[in-house]
């Protein structure tokens, strides 16, 4: 189970802009912090915008701001806007072509366990997952404490 990168994106654009308070961030500024394309950035702060995650304050001197307070937003719902056609399984999939589907018993399963990872994002809001200002510029990422999503058990 692997999230996009847009999603990823989405959800540091509303970590970055929540760190910021009142302050207006812009696409270029958040590009240059997470070493990420500013188009794809681009893609992703109109999606936001769109349904009122970000607010876009438009001119001279303008940028973004949250466009919610940050204990409103639901680190689930950002997930199921921007994975709309996520699936575990091509079962699950629009266009499913699978010959077992009728038959498999691990479309159950894998349909508990997407509850499951949908319920617990649903438990977290962006206040609770907030960082610093200066927690974006400690320089290259260290090994996730986990080891990586393979060992977690």
């Amino acid at each position: 189970m692997r999230l996009t990168n847009f999603s990823d994106y989405a959800l540091r654009m509303l970590m970055y802009a929540a760190s910021a308070g009142d302050r207006l961030i812009t696409i270029e500024e958040a590009a240059r912090t997470f070493n990420v394309s500013k188009t794809h950035l681009n893609k992703v702060a109109n999606t936001l915008t769109r349904n009122g995650y970000l607010k876009a304050i438009r001119g001279r001197s303008g940028g973004l701001v949250l466009g919610r307070r940050p204990e409103m937003i639901r680190i689930g719902d950002v997930v199921r806007l921007t994975e709309p056609d996520f699936a575990l399984v091509e079962c699950f999939a629009t266009g499913n072509k699978c010959v077992l589907t009728r038959s498999c018993k691990l479309s159950s399963m894998f349909g508990e366990a997407m509850v499951s990872f949908q319920n617990t994002l649903d438990r977290y809001t962006l206040a609770d997952v907030s960082l610093m200002p200066q927690d974006f510029l400690s320089g290259p990422p260290r090994p996730h404490p986990t080891g990586g999503a393979r060992n977690v058990k």
